[in-house]
């Protein structure tokens, strides 16, 4: 698990990154990453980068959402 916290930075960046560039295609129609890398393999792999970035936050987020439910459920339930 300590190995997944270093690069925790690294994986928020991406993720960051992934979500700023889908902001820009929606508001301007034009894809970053395309851009810079073009149609090849460097920007599927960009992708993919950007996708398992997000997987690796999705157990930290089913523990907020489950921690949250605790906290709305009525006492007598």
């Amino acid at each position: 698990m300590q190995y997944l916290s270093r690069f925790e930075p690294l994986a928020m960046l991406l993720v960051v990154i992934g979500g700023l560039n889908w902001a820009i295609v929606a508001l301007f129609d034009t894809n970053v990453v395309s851009e810079l890398f073009g149609s090849g393999t460097l920007t599927d792999v960009v992708y993919v980068l950007v996708g398992l970035a997000a997987l690796s936050y999705v157990p930290r987020l089913v523990a907020h959402m489950q921690e949250m439910s605790h906290h709305l459920r009525p006492h007598g339930a």
